[in-house]
């Protein structure tokens, strides 16, 4: 609760933070902010090509089933490797003044996920212009799972925006770790195509659950199941525990790591 209260009176640092980040993601570049939309869309048109030209699916409108579970995806990549240096990257702010150092990868993540929130406009334009269609019945349970995502994904980037204080080769690791994580997640194929005796090795993927309810959601058209959400909500609430435990006792060692 302490935390909690010293973050809220630091509240409009974070806001700043996100402000700067939102403006400053795409600064110099010709086409600016319209990179939101565009990276997800290209990357779609790469992996589409790859698995529907040069290794065909029976999956209708693969594409949609892909960009669904991608969107989600980038997002917690990007939280991950780039939430790994909110701190390494703000040495000199924390160097010379005093507030609490979970607002950096807070602001960050945030950042990331309001990102994400835009990318969805486009997702939900292809869902409506492909004639695939929206079940807007179910829509109210989106927002609950992309709560989960966040809380999910704050609390890793706790955990390794702390480490990377201190083993700064974890940047760069946390890179080959995505690509990795990324095909043990299923974002380009359904978890039943996998051997069942290995299913369970996905099942523990954290981000599993997650991807899941997405596709369920938007690309099946069916409310998650009840045991999927529940364990997703369960292991984001677990990683943000210890993400604000690892954090709140390496930070004492910061400014003289820094």
């Amino acid at each position: 609760m302490k935390i909690i209260k010293e973050l809220f009176r630091y509240r409009e640092m974070i806001f700043s933070l996100i402000r700067k980040d939102l403006r400053g993601r795409y600064k110099g570049s010709v086409l600016g902010f319209f990179w939101t939309f565009l990276n997800p869309l290209l990357q779609l048109v790469v992996y589409t090509v790859v698995f529907s030209v040069l290794f065909p699916t029976t999956l209708e409108k693969f594409y949609i089933f892909l960009f669904v579970g991608l969107v989600p995806w980038l997002f917690f990549n990007t939280s991950l490797v780039g939430g790994a240096t909110s701190i390494t990257c703000q040495e000199n702010l924390i160097k010379k003044i005093y507030f609490p150092r979970q607002v950096l990868p807070i602001s960050y993540v945030s950042s990331a996920f309001i990102n994400m929130l835009l990318t969805f406009i486009v997702i939900f334009a292809v869902l409506l212009l492909s004639g695939f269609g929206i079940d807007f019945s179910i829509l109210w349970a989106l927002p609950i799972v992309m709560l989960v995502e966040y809380i999910l994904v704050l609390g890793i980037a706790m955990i390794t925006s702390a480490l990377t204080v201190f083993f700064r080769d974890l940047e760069y690791v946390l890179g080959i770790i995505g690509m990795l994580w990324m095909y043990l997640t299923p974002i380009l194929y359904e978890i039943e195509t996998i051997p069942e005796e290995y299913q369970k090795y996905i099942n523990m993927n954290p981000m599993t659950g997650v991807i899941l309810c997405y596709k369920d959601i938007l690309y099946y058209k069916r409310l998650p199941d009840l045991e999927t959400i529940g364990s997703a909500f369960g292991i984001g609430i677990l990683f943000a525990l210890v993400g604000f435990i690892v954090f709140g006792k390496l930070q004492r060692r910061f400014v003289e790591e820094l």
